[in-house]
């Protein structure tokens, strides 16, 4: 069981096109390259946003994930709100709006993978526990050459000692199963808390940052060709659009 659900998450993500993105810069905003990446930085009278692609590459039809930090210039407290990032695919004349996944939907995603793999690990148990409950037993065929012809029969034995063994075995593998299941679950949950942009609420001078969530573009016209789409950061009075432009990895 667990040997065909890793294949199968290998063959899954196996053909899986590369992608990268770079940004546009216009006459507020500088094109920068932080530890081999692109990044832009965006400039208005009261804040600075950063923002880079959190990974070298995305996969094709995958969420592209942002790492965007802010930067309060001014004097009084700047509120940034969630709810109000915009991003939007520009496909020839036609602009498409992109949804923004928010922490708490992130996290409910994170609730239903748990719940998913818990289903999972219960089918492997129990093949696990199947397969102990057979241990024990041995089939012997035994062939009798005669006179008259050869016939065969089978004998079965039962060994208490291997039974018990494959038990502990098993139980020892389904401690571990479960283990393995609930601490990954508990650091995916840790992980969304501690990276994911929530509302806040900066203080002058303060920096906060975190990583943005974004529906995946669509491929319009050449599935091969480009994809364009814009992000809007409100930062108090601020709006920073950041144009982005994904294609396919060289």
């Amino acid at each position: 069981m667990r040997l065909v659900i890793v294949a199968l998450c290998a063959l899954s993500c196996g053909g899986c096109m590369q992608e990268t993105v770079r940004f546009a810069a216009n006459s507020e905003q500088q094109a920068i390259v932080r530890d081999g990446q692109p990044a832009l930085v965006s400039t208005k009278k009261n804040s600075i946003v950063m923002i880079r692609p959190a990974t070298r590459q995305f996969a094709s039809g995958a969420r592209p994930v942002f790492v965007v930090g802010i930067h309060n210039l001014s004097k009084a407290p700047l509120d940034f709100a969630v709810r109000n990032v915009r991003a939007s695919q520009i496909a020839g004349n036609d602009t498409v709006a992109m949804k923004v996944i928010p922490y708490e939907e992130l996290v409910a995603e994170e609730r239903t993978r748990e719940a998913v793999t818990a289903v999972l690990v219960g089918a492997a148990i129990g093949a696990d526990a199947w397969a102990a409950s057979e241990a024990g037993y041995r089939t012997r065929t035994t062939t009798v050459n005669s006179p008259s012809g050869s016939y065969s029969y089978r004998t079965t034995s039962y060994s208490p000692s291997t039974a018990l063994a494959a038990e502990r075995h098993a139980t020892r593998q389904s401690e571990h199963l479960i283990d393995t299941a609930i601490k990954q679950g508990q650091k995916n949950l840790a992980k969304l808390e501690r990276n994911v942009l929530k509302d806040d609420t900066l203080m002058p001078g303060e920096w906060y940052g975190g990583t943005l969530h974004l529906q995946p573009p669509t491929a319009a016209g050449d599935a091969s060709g480009p994809k364009t789409y814009s992000i809007v950061l409100s930062v108090g009075p601020d709006e920073h659009r950041i144009d982005v432009i994904q294609d396919s990895a060289h």
